[in-house]
């Protein structure tokens, strides 16, 4: 899937996200329900108004599952295989909605790393999100 250098990218750019999971996630999130208000329907434990706890909390739980992938590059469906169920066959979330969060998540990464986030780091963490984002919609009914 990803070339050696691709993944000396995708593992750089964690590197300089990892300890702030929960701050990357938090925005991520709300930048996603801010650009695309339909996807909140999935949230509604957070109510009319952005709960930064909750915000907080799930999006520590989403880039913790963005670590697990990174560090199971060569095994993303083992590795993600108990996300994937819970997506497709419990919460049933609409596979378009994560195009969507992949967008919002190269804002924030650019957004935060400003030049530090190259041309060839976005690439290859297009490449890797959209990977994730195969695995997790492949176990829809």
């Amino acid at each position: 899937m990803l070339s050696a250098q691709e993944r000396a990218h995708v593992a750089q750019v964690w590197d300089l996200i990892a300890g702030h999971e929960a701050h990357f996630g938090a925005e991520l999130l709300l930048r996603l329900f801010t650009v695309y208000p339909s996807t909140k329907t999935y949230f509604p434990h957070l109510g009319a108004c952005q709960d930064q706890e909750h915000l907080l909390s799930h999006g520590q739980r989403m880039l913790a599952a963005v670590g697990v992938a990174v560090q199971h590059l060569d095994n993303l469906r083992a590795a993600l295989s108990p996300l994937a169920d819970l997506h497709g066959q419990v919460l049933r979330v609409d596979p378009s909605n994560f195009p969507l969060l992949i967008q919002c998540f190269h804002v924030v990464l650019a957004s935060h790393l400003q030049d530090e986030f190259t041309v060839e780091m976005q690439a290859a963490w297009d490449k890797f999100l959209t990977g994730v984002a195969v695995v997790l919609t492949e176990k829809y009914r």
